[in-house]
């Protein structure tokens, strides 16, 4: 079953990262995408540009509406993601866990809900 893992963290905070941690975090994300890659897990993934690039789209009362930046103003935005192919739940959770950025963030967990034609 397919599982999103999406990778919330405090934007700012990232920012404002010393270069010597940025190198460290980015050697931590490379070790677990080839971990998740030997695993033959991982069907997807990358990293999100910051909020301050974002659009939100949305259509009331048949209307686009464009805004600038992301709908919602939260302490920590939505910066990566991956997609997994694992048994059950539990595998996702343990994979989410690993993820370098469950320890400065938030992981968020979330079976795909598969289209069917």
């Amino acid at each position: 079953m397919q599982y999103l893992l999406m990778i919330y963290g405090n934007e700012a905070g990232m920012a404002a990262a010393p270069a010597e941690g940025v190198q460290k975090m980015n050697a931590a994300y490379l070790a677990y995408t080839e971990a998740m890659n030997k695993a033959g897990v991982v069907r997807g993934g990358n990293r999100l540009r910051p909020t301050t690039e974002a659009t939100t789209v949305r259509v009331k009362d048949g209307k686009s509406q464009v805004l600038d930046g992301p709908y919602a103003d939260t302490k920590e935005q939505l910066a990566g993601f991956f997609l997994i192919d694992v048994p059950d739940l539990d595998e996702a959770l343990s994979w989410a866990a690993k993820c370098p950025g469950a320890a400065t963030g938030t992981m968020e967990v979330r079976p795909v809900w598969q289209m069917s034609a």
